[in-house]
């Protein structure tokens, strides 16, 4: 096999023994693995001796024989430089805002921690100790979310040939917590109605949108005049406020998904309430990216948008989820008792030394949060046995089997409407005695119906279930 160790030190003399010094005797490395092809020759320490030399030139001419060589040099970089110079340079997110996650989560709960520890490095150990960091700052949902990020990287160092093993998949006696089930909970409609007479009443229309549509936060924020069929009674969900870091931009709403709701007359009623006192303002806003475009592509796409928001903020802009929360959502809740008061910080304003700023922080709370409006909405109509792919497609799911994940809880319990439709069935146009011996009818006719059921009409079973 190809490779051979060189001697550094010592050539060989007249006798063929290795006696005669080298110009390089005492130098540097003394035996060095070279001849191997697509393997970078390494060097070793005299105290190594020959026998390390040998080991590494047998594994190396196993490993690259099958494709399957790693150097373990490579691996020595640290985690920070190979995420900064190489793994996330490389990473394609469509979605900003999804990107801008991501390098949160790496650079605010990764790198502090194991930054500075090479790729090779990271085993068992050193992700036990980091798991345990991790759960005394942030909830499951997000440690796992966090794993997850990392175990990325550490498979892309593997598929870079920069490691042999990701040890956060490998190991069964670290994982991270499992993500909690969702569970949406709907509110009551006393609930609904206390939080909207509590809100300042120039935002009380996003309420009802939440609760009246099934409307998330950001599409509340987009709706525009021309979204609104009067004569329809609905309501075409064509866009979302997003926020990408500090910047703000329209985009398509969750899953790049448009659809249309159908709404009742009490919410256009309100909608026609609200414009005539505080009328809908042009908002422009770029597209997708409020980040600059390198390229004419991304230019046309990214181009600003403008549209008539229903709701817009106070100055004339989109609102901002987090300060809608903070200075409208979160007080009314205070105000009737479905939240602590906040907590008062003074925190310093970046570039003023010495002055300060009132921050009013909030105990975040997911039952209490704007989102819940949307699970009131999809269980009134759940509840009111309203067919659940419908119900799916107003709230913009991908399928209907997420909604009924979600909520199948709020469905109402069975009523023995099955079993009403099965006595039907066996009653039928001639009664089934139970005594009675019967013909055996095969198990499908050649009409193609059910035994029972007449030709040209649908069998009782069948549409019941519809």
């Amino acid at each position: 096999m190809p490779g051979y160790i060189e001697d550094r030190w010592y050539k060989k003399d007249a006798t063929g023994k290795r006696t005669v010094p080298t110009d390089r005797h005492g130098q540097g490395k003394r035996y060095k693995v070279t001849g191997i092809p697509g393997v970078r020759a390494r060097s070793f320490t005299r105290l190594t001796g020959p026998e390390g030399a040998q080991a590494w030139l047998a594994k190396a001419q196993h490993e690259s024989t099958r494709g399957e060589f790693v150097d373990p040099r490579d691996g020595a970089i640290l985690l920070s430089s190979y995420v900064q110079d190489h793994w996330w340079p490389s990473q394609n997110y469509p979605d900003p805002s999804t990107r801008a996650t991501v390098w949160g989560k790496v650079k605010n709960h990764i790198l502090p921690h194991l930054g500075a520890v090479p790729l090779n490095a990271i085993r068992t150990p050193q992700l036990r100790a980091w798991l345990k960091a991790l759960n005394g700052q942030l909830g499951p949902s997000t440690v796992h979310d966090v794993w997850g990020s990392l175990s990325a990287i550490l498979q892309a160092a593997v598929d870079d040939e920069r490691i042999t093993k990701n040890y956060c998949r490998s190991q069964k006696s670290v994982r991270p917590p499992a993500r909690p089930e969702p569970r949406a909970e709907a509110w009551s409609r006393e609930r609904v109605l206390l939080v909207r007479e509590a809100i300042e009443e120039r935002v009380r229309l996003a309420v009802d949108l939440g609760v009246g549509a099934g409307l998330r936060q950001g599409e509340v924020f987009g709706l525009a005049v021309e979204d609104v069929d009067w004569e329809g009674q609905t309501l075409h969900i064509q866009r979302q406020v997003k926020k990408v870091g500090s910047k703000l931009c329209f985009a398509l709403p969750k899953g790049r998904k448009t659809r249309s709701v159908p709404v009742p007359p009490y919410l256009l009623e309100r909608i026609r309430e609200h414009l005539e006192r505080w009328p809908a303002r042009a908002v422009t806003l770029p597209w997708g990216d409020p980040g600059e475009g390198e390229t004419e592509k991304e230019l046309k796409e990214r181009a600003p948008r403008t549209f008539e928001l229903l709701l817009p903020a106070p100055r004339g802009g989109a609102w901002r989820r987090d300060y809608f929360n903070d200075r409208f959502w979160k007080p009314a809740l205070e105000k009737v008792g479905l939240a602590a008061p906040p907590q008062v910080i003074r925190r310093p304003v970046a570039g003023r030394p010495g002055v300060t700023r009132t921050v009013r922080k909030y105990e975040e709370d997911r039952e209490m949060g704007f989102h819940s409006l949307r699970h009131t909405f999809a269980s009134v109509h759940l509840d009111a046995r309203e067919n659940p792919v419908a119900v799916s497609k107003w709230l913009g799911h991908a399928d209907a089997s997420i909604t009924l994940r979600v909520y199948a809880h709020m469905m109402p319990a069975a009523d023995g409407r099955g079993r009403s439709a099965l006595q039907t069935w066996f009653e039928g146009p001639q009664r089934i005695s139970p005594n009675a011996p019967q013909a055996v009818e095969p198990a499908v006719s050649l009409s193609g119906t059910l035994p029972g059921s007449r030709v040209g009409e649908p069998d009782v079973e069948t549409a019941a279930s519809l």
